[in-house]
């Protein structure tokens, strides 16, 4: 049974996710602050932590931190700040994703279940499809359809490898233009601009309209199997 540690100060929410998540067979545990979610999550090991940044001790980007010091557990937030800014740092601190109050019940079960379909695979999928093309991640290699190879340029594998490592994950830019070119390069989004579109021109059957190569406007990209 996947356990969920749910992290809000207000009572109403906390109470409709434990029995919305426990009628759905999760195992579930709350906490309503922030000292007490990281004490929480060291000892009961969660395998998802969904989590809001208004927090009345820590701030929730703290805490954030104080989990990836030791755990890779994925982190939704939950939160009422709907500026991007707020998203794009919350994804910089190490969340995986982001979902903005008020909510579904629906729309954040679909998020918890995204997300706990993508926390193995990582490095265990040397192979990812991107709609009619095999990428075989350990061999660097890219296979139409119809067995025509595509090639890429080394920065082009770079960054798609992150995608395709992280599927339905939304990477932020600065971690792509970190992870890719450098920390001096944080600024630099028309780079990944310039090269996403590339990979879609080889990719994409539209590349006008792309289906698993997506843009996150101001956020970030994701890679949609």
């Amino acid at each position: 049974m996947t356990r969920v540690l749910v992290v809000d100060d207000e009572p109403q929410i906390l109470r409709a996710l434990r029995i919305n998540l426990r009628a759905r067979h999760y195992e579930v545990e709350t906490a309503a602050d922030g000292t007490t979610a990281l004490r929480r999550a060291g000892d009961w090991h969660p395998d998802l932590i969904v989590l809001d940044l208004g927090l009345p001790d820590i701030e929730g980007l703290e805490v954030i931190h104080g989990l990836r010091g030791w755990t890779r557990t994925p982190i939704i937030v939950l939160s009422g700040r709907a500026g991007s800014q707020d998203k794009v740092e919350a994804l910089e601190a190490g969340a995986d994703d982001y979902v903005t109050k008020p909510f579904t019940i629906e729309e954040l079960i679909a998020r918890i279940r995204a997300v706990g379909r993508r926390a193995a695979p990582g490095e265990d999928a040397p192979t990812a499809a991107v709609g009619a093309h095999t990428v075989d991640l350990a061999a660097k290699t890219i296979t139409a359809a119809d067995g025509t190879p595509v090639r890429l340029t080394p920065t082009e594998w770079h960054l798609l490898e992150i995608l395709l490592r992280n599927p339905g994950k939304l990477i932020s830019q600065g971690q792509l233009l970190t992870e890719v070119w450098g920390p001096s390069y944080t600024r630099e989004t028309h780079y990944l601009r310039q090269y996403m579109a590339q990979l879609r021109r080889k990719l994409e059957p539209d590349p006008t309209r792309p289906r698993h190569l997506l843009t996150e406007p101001g956020m970030g990209y994701r890679y949609q199997p």
